[in-house]
C-alpha cells in the first residue's frame, strides 16, 4: 500500500491554486469537474499528490487546527523572506528543535497549516 493524496475541500479554487502553485511550487496534474458544482483538482508532480475540492454550495471549509503539511525547502530563511515578499504572514517560528532541522508555519487560503522545513 501507499499513500495516494491528501483532499482539501477549499473556499475559493483560484484562490487556493494560486497559494499552491505560487508559494508551495506545486504544478497541476490533472483538473476536472466532478457534476455540475464541484471542481477537483490535483496537484503535484511526484506520486504522492494534493487534491484540491471546490463546490458551488456555499458550505464554509472546516479545517482543524491540528493538520498541517509539510514541504521541505533548501532555506527556511530565503522561504520565509519570499512568503512575506508574496504578502503571507508568518503564522508560527521560526522553530529549530535540534541543531539539524528548522521549520516554520504559514496558513493556506482556507486556514489548513503548511510547514515549510530545513533539513540541515
Amino acid at each position: 500500500m501507499k499513500f495516494g493524496w491528501t483532499t482539501i475541500r477549499v473556499n475559493n479554487m483560484e484562490e487556493s491554486l494560486k497559494f499552491y502553485q505560487e508559494i508551495v511550487g506545486l504544478t497541476i496534474d490533472r483538473r476536472f469537474h466532478a457534476g455540475l458544482e464541484t471542481e477537483i483538482v490535483f496537484l503535484g508532480d511526484g506520486e504522492t499528490k494534493i487534491e484540491l475540492i471546490s463546490t458551488q454550495q456555499g458550505d464554509v471549509v472546516n479545517i482543524g487546527q491540528d493538520i498541517s503539511l509539510g514541504f521541505e525547502v533548501d532555506s527556511v530563511d530565503e522561504m520565509m523572506a519570499f512568503v512575506k515578499e508574496k504578502g503571507i504572514d508568518i503564522h508560527s517560528g521560526p522553530f529549530e528543535p535540534t541543531p539539524h532541522v528548522k521549520f516554520f508555519y504559514v496558513l493556506d487560503p482556507n486556514g489548513l497549516k503548511i510547514q515549510f522545513a530545513e533539513h540541515k
